[in-house]
């Protein structure tokens, strides 16, 4: 069981609290992941990546095992922590300002 935390804001729109959990066939990847997620949650397509080119959207980050995942390959393999569900794939909104 894969666990994943999402933004507040996310959490409103898929009308969830708490963390999502997700089962997966194959190994766990952040396509694999976000493909899940927005299956079960077809209202967050378009929120996370864009529709066509599937592409991480701009202020959105991904964080594994504490560490920023964001702009790793789509398809790499996620640590075995996160595949047996004791670490959360992080979805987070990023903050910019000036």
């Amino acid at each position: 069981m894969i666990r994943v935390v999402l933004p507040a804001h996310l959490r409103t729109l898929a009308r969830v609290t708490g963390k999502v959990e997700l089962e997966l066939e194959g190994p766990p990847t952040q396509q694999a992941i976000l493909d899940a997620l927005e299956a079960k949650y077809p209202m967050l397509r378009g929120t996370i990546r864009e529709h066509a080119s599937l592409k991480r959207r701009p202020f959105i980050r991904f964080f594994v095992c504490g560490q920023d995942w964001s702009h790793e390959p789509a398809d790499a393999p996620l640590p075995e922590a996160v595949a047996t569900g004791a670490e959360p794939f992080m979805i987070i909104g990023a903050m910019a300002g000036g």
